[in-house]
């Protein structure tokens, strides 16, 4: 991939599944930790256009119930595989799909309760909007 010399505006969600269960999927780019999934905004692509998509593309999960929960800046972390600079948009937002099929950017998934996904080995940034999301829902 070529180099960027500015930042990517990138989408992702806490996906909850009708047993309120949080969707994570491990992924090398993470170095094998767990994150949700998502990606970067194409041009002329709205963010829940694009926030559909990548999960489309990642999980095969439709989505309902958008809820913006953070933004995040990433810059230069050594927690990603390649040297980048992100601005993270943050959502949680439910689905009624019950079949995932992952593409290549992740190696395993699973269906946890909130209170556990953050005894797993959750990448920071995940863990953050996760602490951001129990915030707004006490």
């Amino acid at each position: 991939m070529a180099k960027q010399n500015y930042p990517e505006p990138t989408v992702g969600a806490l996906i909850f599944n009708g047993e309120g269960k949080l969707f994570l999927m491990r992924s090398h780019k993470w170095r094998g930790k767990w994150v949700v999934p998502g990606g970067h905004i194409e041009l002329g692509e709205t963010m829940e256009q694009a926030l559909r998509r990548e999960i489309r593309e990642e999980t095969n999960l439709e989505i309902r119930d958008i809820e913006f929960i953070c933004f995040q800046e990433f810059i230069h972390d050594e927690r990603f595989w390649q040297r980048r600079h992100f601005i993270f948009f943050d959502y949680a937002c439910r689905t009624d799909s019950t079949e995932v099929v992952l593409n290549d950017e992740a190696q395993d998934y699973a269906w946890i309760d909130l209170d556990r996904a953050m005894a797993m080995p959750v990448e920071h940034y995940t863990a953050v909007a996760i602490t951001e999301y129990r915030k707004k829902h006490r």
